[in-house]
């Protein structure tokens, strides 16, 4: 039986897990077209909804020692995420913030759940002041504790309450780690260096007397480390190898953690106690799907929480016991009548490039692809630092359905196959990434199942620029390109940015000052007569990061040589959070797909 865009899309997930003080789980869920806030006082029992919003809900995290949790909500996609605390059993909400032109960065609960951490951009929209506030307090008694000249998140509050981990971002690369104490507002630095170091996933460990983070200081690939909080001593704790280490979520009282390696985009998990060093590892349990993450620790750390999917899995969070490995599924995410059986899972491949470089991939075929008929849609995602891996896609398993074939190429910049890999696309060497799509589109002309003349580009933000990129670059590969808020001009982009992102864009992507020349080079707007492909733009006319302007030009110019259809949602920013919206969005893909690329005869 054949589903709708609108059936696929109404698949749901549940994430962003946390687990109460008295055992509840909370956690997010779009049931009702945005995430909102729900809570389960069992495995598979009856949900309860607590917050009723047009809005999406950022994240969760309860108390840990009342009834209550916080949860952020921005508006419109404006990014300008503000903290509520729910009442968890009165269900009344608080606004605590109440600053609606600032962004805030939420850093956790102090350990009695008397106040919080946060970071704002309130005094100054490029950077983000550290504050902390009581949690009964509102709007403007929130505590300055220290003003700062870039962006800094808080990371969490030590054992004792006294001190918070915060990490600074010079790129998405390229990270400092200090310590702040809460009362004097010294910040002491833990990891001063020159070159570029990537630290992540930061954590007190017991008794406050280290941090333990992912780090590639001296390597490649990221490993578990141990960084002295007094003297900034860092010892590996568990090596990386040839793999990241890309996330752990460590229990700051009982030394119990999780840590995730990435294996060529697969996540292996671990559980485990921190020992004289080392950590003595659990069993490791037994979870479905091909990726995990979204740890939250319970009491006494007996128990986390945990959201697992996969290619062929929807989002579903589980609850694991830490000694034993057992999980147990608390929440029944539904498939809208789907079934899950006819969800497809990829293949991963490797792609040779231009100059030998292996690029990895994910290639999906539908069920039943006809010998040289089969359309096929590269899908190419954003950040540049992002990495697609094998998780549940609505959008694809539509197409899948549809008899389009998927390719999803983690090009070189792609995050997760080492630091080397990661600067192979940095300022000069930007198009050698778009390079790697060509590469990618050759191996696809090498397929039987494949029609080469019937070859879609899809790409959102960076995404959307190499969309435009491979469009213009390599005009004669492409059918058709779906650009979904994309840059389309990096000098305008980095111009009307929000303030907060620029130096940190420009890190990767070359500044205005001393790269404009190149940035305008490789900007697709100034090789827009190349195109020869139809061309579908979507953008939301909130989104912060690329202004919807780079939209409105892309159009303008492109219809001088080629079909373009425009797709503009008012209440949206980076990316479409409302179903309504997605709905809309994604069956005017999927129209425009079979308009330009054309589905197999019969579907």
């Amino acid at each position: 039986m054949a589903y709708d865009i609108e059936r696929y899309l109404n698949v749901r997930g549940a994430g962003g897990a946390s687990l109460g003080p008295d055992g509840r789980l909370a956690f997010l869920i779009d049931t009702t077209g945005v995430d909102q806030v729900w809570t389960l006082d069992e495995p598979g029992g009856w949900p309860a909804q607590r917050t009723f919003y047009d809005e999406r809900v950022t994240f969760a995290s309860y108390s840990p020692e009342r009834p209550e949790l916080m949860f952020g909500m921005d508006e419109g996609g404006n990014e300008r995420a503000q903290f509520y605390r729910l009442d968890d059993d009165g269900d009344e909400v608080t606004n605590l913030t109440r600053h609606p032109e600032a962004k805030h960065n939420w850093g956790g609960w102090g350990p009695d759940g008397d106040r919080f951490v946060f970071s704002s951009n309130r005094r100054d929209e490029s950077v983000f002041d550290l504050y902390v506030q009581e949690r009964d307090a509102v709007g403007e008694d929130a505590r300055l504790v220290r003003e700062t000249d870039g962006w800094y998140t808080p990371a969490g509050f030590s054992p004792d309450g006294d001190r918070v981990i915060v990490v600074q971002a010079h790129s998405s690369f390229d990270q400092d780690v200090y310590v702040l104490h809460t009362e004097s507002g010294a910040m002491g630095h833990l990891t001063p260096h020159e070159e570029r170091v990537r630290y992540g996933s930061t954590e007190w460990g017991p008794d406050g007397e280290a941090v333990y983070c992912t780090t590639d200081r001296g390597a490649d690939t990221t490993y578990l480390a141990r960084i002295d909080a007094e003297t900034g001593d860092l010892d590996a704790v568990v090596e990386g190898g040839d793999y990241n280490v890309d996330g752990v979520s460590l229990d700051r009282d009982a030394g119990r953690l999780v840590y995730s390696r990435n294996v060529d985009g697969y996540t292996e998990l671990t559980v485990g106690e921190l020992d004289d060093g080392e950590v003595r590892e659990h069993p490791t349990p037994d979870l479905p799907g091909d990726l995990a993450g979204g740890v939250s620790f319970g009491p006494d750390a007996e128990r986390f929480a945990v959201t697992a999917y996969g290619a062929t899995d929807n989002p579903d969070v589980y609850v694991v016991d830490v000694e034993t490995g057992d999980a147990e599924r608390w929440t029944h995410a539904s498939t809208a009548g789907v079934p899950p059986e006819s969800f497809r899972a990829p293949e991963l491949v490797s792609v040779e490039s231009f100059d030998g470089l292996e690029v990895p991939a994910f290639f999906t075929l539908p069920a039943d692809a006809p010998a040289g008929e089969t359309p096929v849609v590269v899908d190419i995602h954003g950040g540049p630092e992002s990495q697609r891996r094998p998780g549940f896609h609505a959008v694809k398993q539509y197409l899948l359905s549809r008899g389009y074939a998927v390719l999803e190429p983690n090009v070189r910049g792609s995050s997760g196959y080492g630091r080397e890999y990661t600067h192979l696309d940095d300022v000069e060497k930007r198009m050698d990434s778009v390079a790697d799509v060509e590469a990618a589109v050759e191996w696809l002309h090498d397929r039987p199942a494949v029609d080469p003349d019937r070859i879609a580009a899809m790409g959102g933000s960076y995404g959307g620029f190499m969309v435009l990129a491979c469009l213009t670059e390599y005009p004669d590969l492409w059918a058709a390109g779906v650009d979904v808020v994309g840059i389309a001009d990096f000098v305008t982009f980095l111009e009307n940015t929000g303030e907060w992102r620029r130096s940190l864009r420009e890190a990767e992507y070359g500044s205005l000052e001393a790269d404009r020349e190149f940035l305008e080079s490789v900007s697709p707007i100034n090789h827009i007569d190349a195109v020869r492909a139809p061309l579908f733009v979507l953008h939301g006319e909130n989104d912060p990061r690329v202004p919807v302007g780079e939209a409105e030009r892309i159009v303008e110019q492109a219809s001088e040589y080629v079909p373009v259809r425009k797709l503009v949602f008012e209440d949206e920013g980076h990316g479409f959070s409302k179903l309504e919206n997605r709905i809309e969005a994604y069956s005017a893909i999927a129209d425009f797909l079979d308009e330009h690329v054309g589905a197999p005869e019969g579907v």
